[in-house]
């Protein structure tokens, strides 16, 4: 079997499919996505097809050595996130080769079904009590809600004490067994994350999100010894030597790797598997498109310490198109209690509606992050 054909596919609202095609008519699908970046994620997984046409695709890992390691400048976010989205439909070739979802190709599946959680609150949190009643009545058992808006270096405690508040009102309508993530978003500085963990305590969040940036992580050893708050972070990493020293530190309770730029699956199970030898649990990130989540329950379903998996259904950033769009088979993604059960299917479990992905890519998009800045017109962090 060989690969014949590559085509990518810019969706709204802010995702791009890849679809690989072989000589014996088996295609498979991924995301290969930096939201905001979608040309140059683009022009990155164009210029790596230039090896992989006339390839075995079952070769899988040996592709991504070629991929990681074959150039002299590597990984990063955009190279990294093109070979994600290529391993991905790789492996949904060879599931479908094979008449087994990608779980049973990677040593069987540990559990039947994973927790999932909502967002709640939008980029700068509002409204978040009324959006967790909504979110409680739908069946979900966990949030996620950004902690803050921009903050400076050092700011005001009055921010300090709104992010707390809006903590509060959520705390009050789920009730202490409700799981509730609060992102910082790299959006906070070290000084102000001690401060805002601190005074977050008392209402026992499931865990704090990238408490500082990934470039700063070495400040999270002494924002571990402030609070007994759970530390997550990991969604701005990539592969096994973006996670090796934060997972042998101990600095961090959970990991959250992104399959759609940490590597794929199998790059994101051997972190997994690094991580589980230091009693660190997984959390996938995932805010992206159907294919990603897909690939993030393959995952879990084979990986012990994966406890929770992030999902996009009714996210803000999915605008006038949302998580079950794209599919011919929606209800693989049903939500029942708070957990989804891993599909069964072939590959990745999916069936992508290429009529629809084909329509919706000639209407495309055009995503960008705004640009934040503090009151005094610096740049802020988002």
């Amino acid at each position: 079997m060989k690969i014949t054909n590559m085509e990518l596919f810019k969706v709204p609202p802010r995702w791009l499919f890849l679809k690989i095609e072989t000589d014996e008519g088996i295609t498979g699908w991924g995301e290969p996505i930096v939201e905001g970046k979608t040309e140059t994620v683009r022009t990155a997984v164009n210029e790596l097809s230039d090896y992989l046409i006339g390839k075995n695709p079952l070769h899988i890992e040996d592709h991504f050595q070629v991929l990681t390691h074959g150039w002299f400048y590597r990984g990063g976010p955009i190279l990294s996130s093109a070979v994600s989205g290529i391993e991905q439909a790789l492996w949904d070739i060879k599931g479908k080769y094979y008449n087994a979802p990608v779980y049973e190709l990677l040593g069987g599946k540990c559990r039947d079904k994973i927790r999932v959680y909502s967002w709640i609150g939008g980029d700068r949190p509002s409204g978040v009590a009324e959006a967790v009643k909504e979110r409680l009545d739908a069946g979900f058992t966990a949030i996620k809600m950004n902690g803050t808006e921009e903050l400076n270096y050092i700011d005001s405690h009055s921010k300090v004490t709104a992010a707390v508040e809006r903590l509060a009102a959520v705390r009050e309508v789920t009730g202490v067994d409700f799981g509730i993530a609060i992102d910082f978003h790299g959006r906070v500085h070290k000084a102000m994350a001690k401060t805002l963990m601190k005074e977050m305590e008392a209402f026992h969040p499931m865990f704090i999100e990238e408490p500082v940036l990934p470039e700063n992580n070495e400040a999270l050893k002494q924002l571990a010894t402030h609070t007994t708050i759970p530390i997550a972070t990991g969604e701005r990493m990539y592969t096994r030597w973006g996670f090796k020293n934060i997972i042998s530190e101990g600095v961090v309770d959970i990991i959250q790797p992104d399959l759609s730029h940490a590597g794929g699956i199998l790059e994101t199970r051997k972190i997994a598997a690094m991580a589980e030898a230091y009693d660190i649990a997984v959390a996938p990130h995932c805010p992206l498109g159907p294919i990603a989540l897909a690939s993030s329950l393959q995952l879990d379903a084979c990986t012990p310490n994966a406890f929770i998996q992030e999902q996009s259904k009714s996210i803000h950033y999915n605008v006038g198109y949302d998580l079950l769009d794209y599919l011919k088979n929606p209800s693989v993604f049903d939500y029942h209690a708070g957990f989804v059960e891993i599909p069964k299917g072939p590959g990745l479990g999916i069936d992508i509606d290429e009529e629809k992905v084909r329509k919706a890519a000639k209407i495309g998009h055009n995503y960008r992050a705004p640009i934040w800045r503090n009151e005094d017109g610096s740049l802020a962090e988002r």
